[in-house]
């Protein structure tokens, strides 16, 4: 059988209608629950309990990648692709730990960034946050943020999935690509996990610190001041890993990916027909028919 022309894409998930919405729901909840300080007024309630709103956004957050991660399952994740889910989200959570606590060098999100890439923006974000919560049982990293580092990491993923030239864009010109996306895709996760961690520090650190009564522009910059001062280092560590890892293993691994994708044939069915015999009554299954795959 010869090898699917570059014309066709696989998917390993195919995003119907009601996934699609799913996925602008929870992305409009998240940016609700990751960009609330800036848009709640001072006066509001939820200024009011800053200390209790992570604490709300988290448990929402929880149920909504749920949703759409059951949404997403029941559009076409089969059983060859729910594998592949198992196998890359257990190695990426197996990563995940290796850098922990070593200059943000997490080899992790390199491996996200080339399955989005490959398997397509639905399975990316499905397996980005099925990743980060699978890392976090195995390092005990469970807590309020959890939910937080789910979505922004499905997000992570997914974007690597909408980078263009999916289908003829290869060689150098692909892997520059990839590693600019990694490159700043890293530092767009530090930030907005800073979003979620920000307003915990309460009057810990006046400077940088969340304050529910001062104006928008006044907390941007104790904001901005807040990221250089505790994750800049961090983010550059993890920016600059994700460019190196993609650089040197992208092309080993991309071509992994894309052997494993061609030969699941997540697209193909399995249907068997009836298969004539030959005269002189051999040929042909015992049962008379034979396996054929169709294109779904």
């Amino acid at each position: 059988m010869s090898a699917p022309r570059r014309s066709a894409r696989l998917h390993a998930v195919r995003l119907r209608p009601r996934s699609l919405i799913a996925l602008v729901l929870v992305g409009a909840v998240g940016v609700a629950a990751f960009g609330w300080p800036f848009l709640a007024p001072p006066t509001s309630q939820l200024s009011a309990h800053a200390q209790d709103a992570p604490w709300l956004f988290a448990g929402l957050l929880v149920l909504l990648v749920a949703v759409v991660a059951a949404t997403i399952s029941e559009s076409d994740l089969g059983p060859k692709a729910v594998a592949m889910l198992g196998v890359l989200a257990a190695t990426g959570a197996a990563l995940r730990p290796i850098g922990a606590g070593t200059a943000g060098i997490e080899p992790m999100f390199f491996l996200m960034v080339l399955s989005g890439r490959v398997l397509g923006p639905g399975f990316g974000f499905t397996l980005g946050s099925v990743t980060m919560f699978a890392s976090a049982l195995l390092t005990g990293g469970v807590g309020p943020w959890l939910p937080f580092q789910m979505l922004a990491m499905g997000w992570f993923t997914m974007g690597a999935g909408l980078l263009p030239g999916a289908v003829r864009l290869r060689g150098r010109a692909e892997l520059l690509l990839l590693g600019v996306y990694g490159f700043l895709a890293a530092f767009a996760y530090g930030t907005v996990m800073n979003l979620a961690g920000w307003p915990f520090m309460g009057a810990t650190a006046s400077n940088i610190s969340f304050d529910a009564h001062a104006s928008v522009p006044a907390n941007l910059a104790r904001f901005v001041a807040y990221c250089l001062a505790t994750s800049l280092g961090w983010d550059l560590g993890r920016a600059v890993c994700t460019v190196v890892l993609t650089l040197v293993l992208g092309p080993a691994v991309l071509r992994a990916l894309r052997r494993a994708t061609r030969r699941a044939a997540f697209e193909t069915a399995v249907t068997f027909e009836p298969q004539e015999r030959s005269p002189d009554g051999y040929g042909g299954s015992p049962s008379g028919t034979q396996a054929v795959k169709h294109p779904t």
